[in-house]
């Protein structure tokens, strides 16, 4: 019997194989990465693994699709459900890009700390929002929801094996194998005829919709590896000649912890795609949807955390307003460094961020009582603080991503009312519990208290002055 982890990882593997061989340029991603890592590792040595050990690292994978339909996204939630990935988080990429980005994204992902150390595989999975009417008039958004009420993205096998996976949280390895199988194909690029005009009259509302809209499949749309000095990286591939997007996305770099998410990428690619014109015959085009993405994990944040680094994003926003000559980067690195932590300590002590705790193997064992704050028995050597990793996303860091490789700007209707989605919305349309992540955190860290003080025989108050 194969488990659902094993599944998840085997699902991942074979993911990477697929879209390496569609996308050469991700092959040199992931070898660029492993090179980053492997020197990372031996300059800093254990310190590089404090967020995660190497072999977790280097097996790291999240993925990104894109769906028309809530029907679709449920059978997406049927099929990570069988890995043993729930949805967590919600993302509105229509407010958090200037493009037009007429999407809301979910991540589909292991909860429990067990499963994310086996595989932590993700997969941010984008909706398109054909009622908002910023972007879809009446007309087009009933032509659209047509087109993709014909199609069929998963076949019923598959989804099958994806329900009794999920129920029983094994297959049979014969039946396991068929999973595989349907899965990947389900992710691979088609090679059916695109029809040209429909694709283009989607591609001037944004390239977003007609690469979700304009097909009659779905492909994943990138696949991201993680490294441990994104900066290294972003300099070796540029060095290597392939070109990357303008920016690292996500907080700047600094002499501190690492928090939450740094990503950047290589541009999309213009891909050969068959496509048939109005007068019914086929010619060779190219479309560019598919990109190489790569990302850095740091220390997730609790909502005062978050809500001081919105804040830091708003004044970096305010200062390249005013200086608009200045080094953007530069401007974010000195906020960074005036009001961010220097140290895991204080940014515990202040409660900005999530960690877990540990009895320390070398504390008092003549009798002495234990404090009973959990900073002083940091403090004081009787626990070990480890930081918990951000599992998530940033929804202007993925907007980032997904303009920075568009070939366009799409078009927005400022005048309309925008429709609303939100994170009830979204668990109602796909009939599972969309998760909030810092409840999942919060849980985390909790029971590394209770366990704590299970050990030292006392209430650990997890608060911080």
């Amino acid at each position: 019997m194969i488990s659902q982890w094993q599944l998840r990882a085997a699902f991942a593997a074979r993911l990477s194989g697929m879209y390496g061989r569609e996308v050469p340029a991700y092959t040199t991603l992931v070898d660029v990465s492993h090179e980053v890592n492997k020197d990372t590792l031996r300059a800093r040595g254990a310190d590089a693994e404090r967020l995660g050990s190497i072999s977790r690292v280097t097996a790291e994978r999240h993925g990104a699709i894109r769906v028309g339909t809530p029907a679709e996204l449920r059978h997406v939630a049927r099929i990570f459900g069988a890995l043993g990935m729930r949805p967590v988080g919600f993302y509105d990429l229509r407010e958090a890009a200037a493009s037009a980005v007429p999407v809301v994204s979910t991540a589909f992902r292991p909860v429990d700390a067990e499963e994310l150390a086996r595989n932590p595989f993700r997969v941010f999975t984008s909706l398109l929002t054909p009622a908002d009417p910023r972007f879809f008039d009446a007309a087009l958004r009933s032509r659209l929801e047509t087109f993709l009420a014909g199609r069929e993205l998963f076949p019923p096998e598959l989804l099958a094996l994806a329900d009794r996976a999920e129920a029983e949280r094994e297959l049979p390895e014969a039946h396991a194998e068929r999973f595989l199988h349907l899965a990947v194909h389900a992710f691979e690029l088609s090679a059916e005829p695109i029809d040209q005009a429909w694709y283009e009259e989607l591609e001037k509302v944004s390239a977003v919709a007609a690469d979700i809209g304009g097909v009659r499949s779905t492909h994943i749309n990138h696949l991201t590896p993680r490294v441990l000095d994104i900066d290294e990286l972003y300099r070796r591939m540029t060095d290597r000649g392939i070109e990357m997007i303008d920016t690292i996305q996500g907080p700047p770099a600094s002499k501190g912890p690492d928090l939450l998410l740094r990503q950047t990428s290589f541009r999309a690619l213009a891909e050969p795609r068959a496509l048939r014109r109005p007068d019914g015959s086929v010619t060779r085009g190219a479309l560019r949807v598919r990109f190489g993405e790569v990302e850095a994990r740091g220390i997730a944040l609790t909502p005062e955390g978050r809500a001081l680094y919105d804040r830091l994003l708003t004044l970096v926003d305010d200062q390249a307003a005013l200086h608009p000559a200045a080094d953007r980067a530069e401007l974010a690195r000195a906020l960074w460094a005036a009001h961010v932590p220097a140290t895991e300590r204080e940014l515990a002590a202040r409660g900005l961020a999530y960690f877990t705790y540990r009895a320390a193997p070398g504390r008092p064992l003549d009798g002495t009582e234990p404090p009973r704050t959990i900073a002083e028995l940091e403090s004081r050597g009787w626990v070990r603080a480890e930081p918990v990793v951000y599992e998530d996303f940033l929804p202007r860091s993925a907007a980032g991503i997904f303009q920075s490789n568009l070939s366009g700007e799409g078009s927005r209707n400022a005048e309309q009312e925008g429709a609303a989605y939100d994170s009830d919305w979204l668990s109602g349309a796909i009939e599972r519990e969309v998760l909030d992540p810092y409840a999942l955190y919060e849980h985390q860290q909790s029971l590394s208290l209770a366990q704590v003080g299970r050990e030292l025989g006392v209430e650990v108050d997890g608060t911080h002055p």
